[in-house]
């Protein structure tokens, strides 16, 4: 979900489509109901700045912009998932700015 949803981030994007990329995934594999929150936010002089990458925000992505893609998912008594990784709008999509090596489980 956190790679299609970073896929997704580009340019003249709403900030919904990429939060519903990312909500899609999560919801077709069960867990719709455990993901509570946005798929990320912006970064600038604060660490939570606008845009808000949740399903009920229009904002357009504009090149230039610092955003978090950070899906999360708590299942209640058991634990929670929450991987948060940078990346800046460019021209033509986005580039990744954490540079972690991911585990594929």
């Amino acid at each position: 979900a956190q790679a299609a949803a970073v896929a997704a981030v580009a340019p003249g994007v709403e900030a919904k489509a990429v939060d519903d990329v990312c909500r899609s995934i999560i919801t077709e594999a069960g867990f719709g109901e455990a993901f509570r929150h946005g798929t990320g936010h912006g970064v600038g002089l604060d660490i939570h700045e606008l845009p808000s990458i949740r399903k009920d925000n229009a904002a357009i992505l504009q090149a230039g912009q610092v955003l978090t893609v950070e899906p999360g998912v708590y299942l209640p008594g058991v634990g929670g998932v929450r991987v948060e990784d940078l990346v800046v709008v460019t021209d033509s999509g986005c580039r990744p700015l954490t540079l972690s090596p991911k585990l594929s489980l």
